[in-house]
């Protein structure tokens, strides 16, 4: 009925093919309706709020690490136990969203992540916080592969790139703008009700998608025909929902798999460091207050905004330009040696605010490779999208578990902030060369079908 009312206004399907000159019968010039750019707003949200969810924890681990009586090193572990989970749950979430759709998944996920945030405020020790941590880490896996899902069905491939990259940003501001609102939260309320507090955002985005999206654009009563020409190729068989077998052998011997995925282990290695260690690292490495602390550990996730937007951008127009082999490639294999060169400024500075910039630039740099190497998941992946991405996001946050511990066992063994900083960059250098093994013309689906 809304169809055809819409189809009455605007020409969407549902209007009448007797009421157009008969040339147009072929191919009726019908406005395209914008629903995509809705339903890529939907995305943006989600990230946002996993991302408030997500980064909360580091803003409020002094006062944690505090009423809970935490060592350095169970610190780290508790950081850890969200990314290790994560990490392992990705490829299962990726799988059940390539064969159910991003609908059901990520209604799932949300409800789900939104119980463990408020749960976190109720943990009694060290063991209940991991183990809630944990569960918070599966419940939320699979949310970016599926989120890739909408992007290959939703969008053209032309607009991937630069959409990755805005998703991405978006995630970073939104984990940028957690820092300064914990601290607000912290001076007016416990940690614990903090916790209880944000767990509620979820629920109203669970619902909201729920009514809102379709897996198929064509189910959607507000797409008309002219959008669905404008998403073009990324409408194809290739992208439905995978009824067949994931071809796993095929996706263990893909060169350009296993780079990314080991590309993704260094670069995502740094991207925890700011997520979970840096407001401590401000606050007793450099000296800063509380308050600074709020301000300046928000500059890196504001940097790595900036930055995968950036790289999404330069991606698609440099592929166009240059193809796509090369142009997915250059913003992480000129950005991770650059961001490596930061780091190591910033440890060898004495001056607090340099430190505090030089890890802001260095966290800008790394992200310019990270919404290309999503693209390219899109690129090689096919139908099975998610169970790609979600691959990568795999190896990726698996780095990114190894990040907290290895600050928290320095720190407890050693009192140094230096071995884990260089670590960083040694592992930006690490997947600015496994960049240069990527080759996104390289289809898993081509492969076999040959």
């Amino acid at each position: 009925m809304l169809a055809d009312r819409c189809g009455a206004v605007g020409g969407v399907r549902g209007g009448s093919p007797l009421d157009l000159p008969r040339s147009e019968h072929v191919a009726p010039l019908v406005a395209p309706t914008r629903v995509r750019y809705g339903v890529v707003a939907c995305t943006l949200a989600l990230i946002a709020v996993a991302y408030l969810d997500r980064v909360c924890i580091s803003t409020a681990a002094p006062a944690i690490k505090s009423a809970l009586e935490l060592s350095d090193t169970q610190m780290g572990v508790v950081f850890s136990a969200f990314t290790f989970a994560y990490a392992l749950f990705e490829v299962p979430s990726g799988w059940f969203a390539d064969r159910f759709g991003a609908r059901l998944t990520l209604v799932r996920i949300v409800a789900w992540w939104s119980v463990m945030t408020a749960a976190t405020g109720f943990a009694g020790g060290f063991a209940s916080l991991v183990v809630i941590r944990l569960l918070f880490g599966i419940g939320e896996a699979g949310a970016f592969p599926a989120t890739a899902r909408v992007f290959v069905r939703w969008l053209p491939p032309s607009e991937r790139g630069r959409v990755f990259g805005l998703a991405i940003m978006t995630g970073a501001f939104a984990g940028a703008a957690t820092q300064p609102l914990v601290v607000a939260l912290l001076a007016r309320m416990s940690w614990r009700a903090v916790f209880a507090l944000l767990g509620g955002v979820g629920v109203l985005w669970a619902v909201a998608w729920w009514c809102f999206f379709r897996d198929d654009p064509r189910d959607h009563p507000w797409v008309n025909e002219g959008e669905l020409r404008v998403i073009g190729e990324g409408h194809d068989a290739r992208v439905v929902l995978a009824r067949t077998p994931v071809p796993w052998a095929l996706l263990a011997r893909s060169r350009a798999l296993i780079a990314l995925c080991a590309m993704y282990t260094g670069a995502i290695y740094g991207w925890y460091f700011y997520l979970t260690w840096l407001p401590t690292y401000l606050l007793r490495g450099r000296g800063f207050d509380l308050a600074q602390v709020g301000w300046l550990a928000a500059l890196p996730l504001v940097a790595i905004g900036v930055g995968v937007f950036l790289g999404g951008w330069l991606s698609d127009a440099l592929s166009r330009r240059l193809g796509s082999r090369a142009g997915r490639r250059l913003p992480g294999v000129v950005g991770l040696p650059l961001a490596a060169a930061a780091v190591v400024g910033a440890v060898a500075t004495s001056s607090p605010i340099a430190a505090a910039m030089l890890l802001a630039t260095a966290a800008g740099l790394a992200a310019l490779g990270v919404a290309p190497a999503w693209a390219v998941c899109l690129e090689i992946g096919g139908a099975h999208a998610g169970v790609v991405s979600g691959t990568m996001n795999t190896f990726g946050n698996l780095g990114g578990a190894l990040s907290p511990v290895v600050v928290g066992i320095c720190l407890e063994r050693w009192a140094s902030w230096r071995a884990p900083l260089l670590s960083v960059a040694a592992l930006y250098l690490v997947a600015a060369a496994c960049w240069l093994m990527v080759d996104p013309t390289r289809r898993i689906e081509a492969a076999a079908a040959t």
